[in-house]
């Protein structure tokens, strides 16, 4: 069997990834209209979190438990370091502690609570919401996006049967293969469509109209004497904000943003941070962070991705050969190693192992033509 892979963000990777490792595929193709990786997946950061604890969604949580291992296992295969558990504090009223402690504890989660007192004394240079405490996630942590995508990358370029495709640009997805914008194609017998936010414009436009695309803007911030940190949520006035560490040994800076900062637009324009949006999350982490200094603010930037307006979160299509991974739902990076597994199970014919996400164990069917349409990959 011939597999076509289109976007190498962090789902076609790793997707690629689960095809070469099936029995009876001869084959992988994966294709990017930019460089593979691509540095314009939305999945191309410094810094991800992987963390278990999904407040007040049980059935997210117990799949996040398997994101952990799911990660370290892309490393083991890979040969390459990227994945950093330095936990995840994330503050709620005192109140529910419990709850998210038991529902932690269940999924067999290394996590205990922080009082507000312990809480305020343990992480004196972030300001809380008052009264709340905290759970901290021993196991949880941070990928370092970039390199991750650049390692299996590199993996996949080794692999005998595995073709990289990148610089070519899809017009037409069909369940014979892929076409390209210079009239040529690739025959498959499976296609895998993996385009992050550029799938709008692939899919059919009764599909493109339950999506929302949406925009988030994120500063990075670079202060001293701040080691050691965890990844922390539940920050803020509205309790949205949250801040995302540095690894040790590395230089990256820690990611700072907000929901407020997420919003719906129209279409992907450039990723430069309007002076609003930037000045809106610094006067927010000035209150967040008592020292905060504006000039450790090193950059500001902005991401997109597509959610489905239904769940608010990923899609998967199906329609005969070609497999559509229509919205990320914001979610996908910390889920990319069950998602792929998944999807690649679907595409291959084989009994899917499970993900734990509802919207990728069931995917939507659709009749008729492909799900894919011309449009920019």
């Amino acid at each position: 069997m011939r597999i076509a892979v289109v976007g190498s963000g962090v789902i076609g990777l790793l997707t690629a990834v689960e095809c070469v490792r099936a029995t009876g595929v001869s084959q992988v193709d994966l294709v990017d209209a930019g460089p593979i990786p691509s540095p314009t997946a939305t999945s191309h950061d410094r810094l991800r979190v992987v963390r278990a604890l999904h407040r007040g969604e049980p059935a997210l949580t117990f799949a996040a438990a398997g994101a952990h291992t799911g990660w370290l296992e892309v490393e083991s295969l890979v040969g390459s370091r990227f994945y950093h558990p330095v936990g995840a504090l994330t503050a709620m009223p005192q109140q529910d502690l419990s709850a998210a402690l038991t529902l932690l504890t269940a999924i067999g989660a290394r996590a205990w609570a922080l009082s507000p007192t312990e809480l305020a004394a343990r992480y004196p240079k972030i300001r809380f919401p008052e009264g709340s405490g905290a759970v901290l996630e021993a196991t949880a942590g941070v990928v370092l996006a970039d390199q991750a995508l650049a390692a299996v990358a590199h993996w996949l370029g080794t692999r005998p049967q595995v073709r990289l495709h990148p610089h070519r640009r899809v017009v037409d997805v069909t369940n014979e293969g892929v076409h390209f914008d210079d009239g040529t194609s690739l025959s498959a017998d499976r296609v895998v469509v993996a385009a992050g936010p550029w799938s709008r414009a692939l899919v059919p436009p009764t599909i493109a109209d339950e999506l929302t695309l949406w925009r988030q803007s994120l500063l990075s911030y670079r202060p001293d004497g701040w080691a050691g940190l965890p990844a922390v949520l539940g920050l803020g006035p509205a309790k949205d904000a949250w801040m995302m560490p540095k690894p040790a040994h590395s230089d990256a800076p820690l990611r700072l943003s907000a929901a407020s900062a997420c919003r719906p637009v129209d279409e992907m324009t450039d990723r430069t941070t309007p002076a609003r949006w930037r000045e809106h999350l610094e006067r927010l982490f000035a209150e967040v962070l008592p020292d905060f200094d504006p000039a450790a603010v090193i950059g500001c930037v902005d991401g997109y991705y597509l959610a489905d307006r239904t769940n608010d979160g990923p899609l998967l299509l199906s329609n005969g050969a070609v497999w559509t991974y229509a919205a990320c739902g914001g979610m996908s990076f910390k889920f990319a190693p069950q998602i792929a597994r998944t999807i690649a199970d679907h595409a291959l014919g084989r009994t899917p192992r499970p993900s734990g996400i509802a919207a990728i164990d069931t995917p939507r069917i659709i009749s008729g033509t492909a799900p894919v349409r011309a449009g920019k990959e």
